[in-house]
């Protein structure tokens, strides 16, 4: 059976309704914040602090929801080219696409050139209406072919290309509600810090939060993040910080939030394979201890999952990335993602999913 012909047989809200519960995720998802853009940015932030991050190849319309039916309470979509709207091009105009049923969307965008941002944020804010929960303003993506176009980090070496941005980004959105925000590293270069300042001249500009990434670009995702500079530009600034760079667990995020002072946190990695790390960071923020996640239920998630892409008109390849998420730590679990690696439908997916299961049970591995 086809894609397509999956996706006329369930809605992703069916999918989430009928097999959410079952394994911890809310059958329904809310808007960020009540959707009430008349509230400051830095006040909805504070009262809902926990961000699905923007991932290249990983955050589509399946993801998000998966993230925000977990307790997220907003997620961003892949980074998207303002060249490649402009250009018409389907695939960026698809990345800004809200599913039926995803609440709204928070949209990063990137490039170099203030028009082509200028005329991305209308578009983006015409196209999604009362979806559009924020435009980010991506200063952050370390990729060289990125780089070398003057485009992501390499903007934190010409900070007036990057308020140039900013305004253009922020003028083309005004009246519309919708606020603008950055995303930034350390700096671009290992050793050369200028986070504080370069976001001081964001909030100038108009930027109305800054995310901090605690790496420099030319760490790409080695070494470790450095939390203090997040506290730093939490010192530097008067709009709110968001908290970005190795947020693995419920913990970490909480502890992000508590050691720099930042108003909100976004998780990236720390997602794969674990949805529930929002709602066990909620738990934690109320005093409470994190609900553990059996092995069974991990495999369960991994089946929504994999019918949400179905539902969503995803490439249902992305479901190879998946197992290797969710099977982590599974008994024989190099064999199981070997298995999965060879699947190309749902129907083959699902089939060694309850394979799996089937084995755990023989095992008696229930949690």
């Amino acid at each position: 059976m086809g894609d397509a012909l999956h996706k006329d047989c369930c809605k992703p809200t069916d999918v989430l309704a009928e097999f959410g519960p079952g394994v911890g995720l809310c059958g329904e998802l809310r808007v960020f914040a009540g959707g009430e853009r008349n509230v400051p940015l830095a006040e909805r932030l504070a009262n809902n602090p926990l961000l699905m991050a923007p991932m290249a190849g990983v955050t589509d319309s399946a993801y998000r929801m998966m993230a925000r039916a977990a307790g997220a309470d907003l997620a961003y979509s892949e980074m998207v080219s303002c060249a490649g709207l402009h250009y018409g091009g389907n695939g960026s105009w698809e990345l800004t696409e809200c599913a039926e049923g995803e609440p709204d969307l928070a949209v990063q965008l990137f490039g170099s050139k203030p028009e082509l941002f200028a005329e991305a944020a209308t578009g983006v804010a015409e196209h999604l209406g009362d979806k559009l929960a924020l435009i980010d303003i991506n200063m952050a993506c370390p990729v060289p072919k990125v780089t070398k176009k003057g485009e992501g980090a390499a903007l934190m070496e010409t900070p007036e290309v990057a308020e140039s941005l900013v305004r253009a980004s922020v003028g083309a959105l005004q009246g519309t509600g919708v606020p603008v925000t950055v995303k930034i590293r350390r700096g671009r270069r290992d050793g050369a810090e200028v986070a504080p300042e370069f976001a001081k001249r964001m909030e100038a500009a108009g930027a109305q939060a800054v995310a901090v990434h605690g790496r420099y670009a030319t760490q790409f995702y080695t070494g470790c993040s450095d939390r203090g500079v997040v506290e730093r530009v939490v010192e530097a600034v008067g709009i709110p910080v968001i908290g970005s760079g190795d947020v693995r667990s419920a913990a970490d995020a909480v502890g992000m939030l508590t050691e720099t002072g930042a108003t909100a946190v976004m998780v990236a990695r720390g997602s794969y394979g674990n949805p529930w790390i929002f709602a066990q960071a909620k738990q934690i923020l109320a005093g409470l201890e994190p609900e553990p996640v059996s092995l069974v239920r991990r495999v369960e998630a991994f089946e929504c999952h994999m019918r949400m892409l179905a539902a969503t008109g995803a490439h249902l390849k992305r479901g190879r990335s998946l197992a290797t998420w969710f099977l982590r730590g599974m008994p024989e679990a190099a064999y199981w993602r070997g298995r999965a690696n060879e699947c190309a439908t749902l129907e083959e997916f699902l089939a060694v999913s309850a394979e799996l299961k089937g084995a755990m049970a023989e095992a008696e591995i229930h949690d």
